[in-house]
């Protein structure tokens, strides 16, 4: 299992989220890896948050390659910064993809940059 698939199973069993409760939308999450695209959409409501392997409409779609959303996963990489790199798009509510920031996970210490070479 990637760390991205593990990373939407978590919020799958979560379910919950008080940093959300004021927040209503859709994230979709469009993974890119050698031709290959994988799709995973987020609905919070409120807070209640429900993971679908959906490629329906949303308000937010986030398009990222399989290598920074795995780098994500793991706490490796930080949303806003990939986000000013070009390594992430966001079509539709800006502050909604910046949220949905705050549910990935940090490393303690300092933080580690991704390189495509480096797979970091």
């Amino acid at each position: 299992m990637s760390a991205t698939s593990a990373f939407f199973e978590h919020l799958t069993v979560a379910g919950q989220d008080p940093r959300f409760s004021k927040v209503c939308g859709s994230v979709r999450f469009d993974i890119r890896d050698d031709g290959h695209l994988e799709q995973w959409r987020l609905d919070i409501d409120h807070g209640r948050m429900r993971v679908t392997r959906s490629g329906g409409p949303a308000t937010t779609v986030i398009q990222v390659s399989a290598q920074v959303a795995n780098a994500m996963a793991r706490g490796e990489v930080n949303g806003l910064a990939a986000i000013t790199r070009g390594e992430i798009m966001v079509d539709g509510d800006l502050a909604l993809a910046l949220r949905i920031g705050r549910l990935f996970p940090r490393k303690h210490g300092p933080r580690q940059h991704y390189t495509p070479d480096s797979g970091t």
